[in-house]
């Protein structure tokens, strides 16, 4: 294959210096244009090689058509905040009429904030994912600065300082981190990690040269660019969120880092180094520091610590084990009358499952599995690499916030701020969770394959 050679057809009668001029115009335009220069197939699609501006590009090509958004995605959507804004309501009621004096005051404030998460759905949904790919490294640095200044000019709630107050709005980076991290390594793993190795794979079997059979020379380059830069990208979001002593912000950005990196084809030998090294630091902080060690005494054994750092714990237990079978009844339950603090917020699950029983908590699985299955199907139909990562990297953050809220609720794990994606009292985190649900319904318009 020679890139260099340029096939014009030469006119019968055209003269040499025409011939010349004719010759460096096409040279001149195929330099400045995107030239396809060879289409091979390789595991996982055809990948078309071509030259852009002088420089050889691999790109993975799936022949896709524009259509309409995911349909069942947007039914569970619909189904899941209806759900959610019940469930809001019978928890909060007793709480807001002790605080404020208004039973409503909760689900009023829920209601907005889900009706704005509506509109920068429907907005975002609009328009071609290409447009976050484009403007990704803003989207990041944008996300980061917040975080960074989390430590500076932070507002403290609860004795946390994890909030950026803007007038009477308060945004927590650490979710704006969760999509901005999605999008910055799916940008960075599509253009240089998968791209490089699609072109790797076809050089290779033109050098007839397997493609891991390289020296320690050859092979540094590929380990910095597929191994070191996205750990440490998602090193440097952990290190930051941790400073703010946000336990639970730090695992599931680590664990959200871990899905988008691993569908990325990096080796898992290199994933389960940093799970280790990960884990390790994890549990350094767990038993060094005292917020967290307070925690972990209270999960071993909640009663003994009842009156202090276990209460949250008990009533959410008590709460689970009166549901039974069917539950008492929505607006029944006795845990949310001034028994469990806050339950429209992270512990919201223990009120459902007193209040709906198992059966309750069953057809909240359902519907976020089916959440999470859509998810999945639109990533594998996805037409390019970046749309397949962000997709996942969106449903792999659905899914790990799920699991460690109920696994929390349940005291399966330490106590920690997690709230339970679409039902807890929604907020910024609602707002953020919506737009990230239109960008998964933009990908879903190009989940249809052309029909040869």
């Amino acid at each position: 294959m020679n890139d260099n050679k340029i096939n014009d057809s030469v006119p019968a009668n055209e003269t040499q210096e025409g011939q010349i001029q004719r010759q460096t115009a096409a040279r001149v335009q195929n330099s400045d244009r995107k030239r396809v220069i060879q289409t091979d197939s390789v595991q996982g699609g055809n990948i078309e090689i071509s030259r852009v501006r002088g420089r050889l590009k691999a790109e993975r090509v799936i022949s896709r058509v524009k259509s309409g958004f995911d349909r069942p995605l947007i039914v569970i959507i619909a189904m899941l905040l209806l759900f959610g804004t019940v469930m809001v309501f019978s928890s909060s009621y007793a709480w807001a009429e002790n605080d404020y004096g208004d039973s409503f005051y909760w689900v009023k404030r829920h209601l907005l904030w889900v009706a704005l998460g509506l509109a920068v759905m429907l907005l975002v949904m609009q328009f071609d994912y290409k447009v976050f790919q484009k403007f990704t490294p803003a989207i990041f640095a944008v996300c980061f600065g917040c975080l960074c200044l989390v430590p500076i000019i932070g507002k403290t709630v609860n004795g946390a300082k994890r909030w950026i107050a803007i007038g009477p709005i308060q945004i927590q980076p650490t979710e704006m981190m969760k999509l901005g991290l999605v999008l910055m390594l799916s940008w960075y793993i599509s253009k240089y990690v998968m791209a490089s190795r699609d072109l790797d794979a076809i050089t290779a079997k033109d050098k007839k040269k397997p493609i891991f059979r390289r020296s320690l020379k050859e092979y540094m380059p590929v380990f910095f660019r597929e191994v070191f830069i996205p750990f440490a990208i998602v090193g440097l979001v952990c290190v930051i969120t941790i400073l703010e002593r946000h336990m639970s912000g730090t695992i599931i950005l680590f664990c959200i880092g871990m899905v988008v990196i691993f569908v990325g084809k990096v080796s898992p030998a290199w994933i389960g180094a940093l799970f280790a090294v990960g884990g390790g630091a994890a549990y350094w902080l767990i038993t060094q520091t005292g917020y967290t060690s307070d925690r972990i005494m209270a999960w071993q054994d909640p009663f003994k610590y009842e009156l202090n750092e276990g209460w949250q714990i008990v009533q959410s237990l008590y709460a689970i084990c009166s549901g039974g079978l069917f539950g008492v009844g929505i607006g029944n339950s006795t845990q949310k009358h001034l028994y469990l603090p806050e339950p429209q917020n992270d512990y919201i699950f223990a009120i459902l499952c007193e209040e709906l029983g198992f059966i309750g908590a069953m057809a909240l699985f359902a519907m976020l599995g089916t959440l999470i299955w859509r998810g999945v199907v639109i990533s594998r139909r996805a037409p390019d690499s970046f749309s397949k990562l962000v997709a996942i990297g969106i449903t792999g953050k659905v899914a790990i916030q799920s699991i460690l809220n109920l696994a929390v609720v349940t005291n399966t794990l330490p106590p920690t701020g997690i709230s339970l994606p679409f039902i807890s009292y929604g907020g910024t985190a609602l707002i953020l969770l919506m737009c990230e649900m239109g960008i998964l319904l933009s990908i879903s318009r190009y989940s249809y394959q052309k029909k040869a």
